[in-house]
């Protein structure tokens, strides 16, 4: 439980730290990762076939969730909520939601349409608390009277970009509603409208971990030297999300040209286009494994992988041999053989170059690399750094 005053105050000690806690998802036993992906990527690419009304999509890692504890109302009721950097509205089941003397009811309805899920209700304002000095008053959110795809959790805390609130109120389809962070800025409880994501690799056989969010900044404690910012791209479709520009080279040879993508811990892999996909693979000796959809090496072509360069903005960022590979105690868990068989992480987004989504950086870089986010009007940016997992060998 949170306990905090019944009014927000300016955040004494801003940013604010909260952490966030991964769990892998085998309870249903071995996953394809690439299966649970595709869907997404179509998604992101082409939000019309989506649904007439959808406007997000979540973060469903397809074989790790990160839940954070979000107190809603006064007195406070504590929820698990299903942190999601690719979506925008916060909402929660109605059979888990207490109304309290803080909630209003708009009359609003309201729904999502999602990759894997999907929620229906009613708009409420309410306070919403999401870490200690961090409350928003009358904070948008739905009450899902109708949901599916999220039984393992309260509902959803969406901080991704306000434009993909649009579309979410049935009778306002043109207004945005400020998402959580947005709030926090706007009524002076967090003194810039960012937040920062640190995660980490799993590590041998465990099946959780830990992570944190940052409000209203970002924690120095958890990166290297300095946060290098690059603006969100400006193609269309990943400029919807948290997209940025880069380039990819394997060794010294470019594999993909500069172009524009996303940052997305909602995929679980990290995906290039057709033909970088197939220059990886040519350099790498990967052969394509149908029972994993993964290309496949030996522990002979693992030592003889080579580094692969991510040149975004001002700076390179590194995934080393290990960071290039699904963590080998955990093969048999995607349908994998689980001796002297090694699995690449990088796979073919399933379009040619210069589609407006061109690779999508997924949750396995960003274990690898702390990730800001700067919602700023007007300066809408992505920043990254070095973390003590960046050079790891945990896979």
């Amino acid at each position: 439980m949170i306990f905090l005053s019944r009014l927000p105050v300016k955040a004494a000690n801003s940013p604010i730290s909260v952490p966030i806690t991964s769990r892998l998802n085998f309870s249903n036993g071995t996953i394809n990762l690439v299966a649970h992906d595709k869907a997404r990527i179509q998604a992101l690419r082409d939000p019309s076939m989506r649904g007439q009304r959808l406007t997000d999509v979540p973060l469903m890692n397809n074989y790790a969730s990160y839940s954070i504890p979000v107190g809603i109302g006064n007195p406070i009721r504590t929820y698990n909520l299903l942190l999601d950097t690719g979506s925008a509205i916060t909402w929660v089941r109605s059979s888990v939601y207490v109304r309290t003397s803080t909630s209003f009811c708009t009359g609003q309805v309201e729904g999502v349409i999602y990759d894997h899920g999907f929620f229906r209700g009613i708009e409420y304002l309410d306070y919403v608390t999401v870490g200690p000095g961090l409350t928003v008053i009358l904070q948008s959110i739905g009450i899902a009277v109708q949901s599916g795809g999220f039984n393992s959790y309260d509902g959803i805390l969406g901080i991704g970009p306000v434009a993909l609130t649009v579309g979410s109120l049935r009778d306002l389809q043109e207004d945005p509603i400020p998402t959580v962070i947005d709030s926090l800025y706007g009524q002076g409880t967090i003194s810039e409208d960012v937040f920062g994501i640190f995660y980490q690799p799993y590590i041998n056989s465990q099946l959780e971990s830990t992570g944190q969010i940052t409000f209203g900044g970002t924690d120095p404690t958890k990166y290297n030297g300095n946060i290098l910012y690059t603006p969100v791209t400006d193609t269309q479709p990943a400029s919807r999300y948290w997209g940025v520009d880069q380039s990819i080279m394997y060794g010294q040879t470019e594999i993909l040209a500069r172009t524009a993508g996303v940052v997305d811990s909602g995929a679980s892999l990290l995906y290039i286009s057709t033909e970088a996909y197939e220059l990886y693979k040519a350099a790498t000796g990967g052969e394509y494994d149908p029972a994993t959809e993964l290309l496949a090496i030996s522990e002979d072509g693992y030592s003889a992988l080579q580094n692969l360069h991510f040149n975004i903005g001002p700076q390179t960022y590194t995934l080393t041999p290990n960071a290039q590979i699904w963590p080998r105690s955990l093969n048999t868990k995607i349908g994998g053989r689980q001796a002297n068989t090694v699995y690449l992480i990088v796979r073919d987004i399933g379009t040619p170059f210069g589609s407006g989504l061109d690779f999508i950086n997924g949750y396995v870089f960003m274990q690898r690399f702390y990730t800001a986010f700067d919602a700023t009007t007007g300066r809408r940016r992505v920043g990254f750094a070095t973390t003590s997992f960046t050079y790891a060998s945990t896979n």
